[in-house]
């Protein structure tokens, strides 16, 4: 019944790996970016002190510090990835001063 060069999309949906782990409550982009983080920085535990901070501090600071912490390979990431956001805020605020 497919026409010549058509896939059904069962078969193309079959291709993708559905993510079943996230979590159900998200209904906002920076909760589905927090719940990432969480995930990237191997920290779900958290996710709650990842959703607070996502929804209140500068995306652009949040992503520095999870750049850092992906590059130096860190042990517990969580622990660094604080560490850096609150020393990138105070650089920031610094500034302003």
């Amino acid at each position: 019944m497919n026409k010549p060069g058509f896939s059904s999309m069962t078969k193309i949906l079959d291709k993708y790996e559905l993510d079943e782990t996230k979590q159900k409550r998200i209904s906002r982009e920076w909760q589905d970016y927090a719940y990432r983080l969480a995930v990237a920085l191997d920290d779900t535990k958290h996710t709650a002190i990842y959703m607070r901070i996502v929804k209140t501090a500068p995306r652009e600071l949040v992503e520095k510090a999870k750049s850092f912490v992906m590059d130096a390979g860190a042990r517990s990431r969580g622990k660094m990835f604080m560490w850096k956001l609150k020393q990138l805020k105070e650089e920031e605020r610094d500034k302003s001063v």
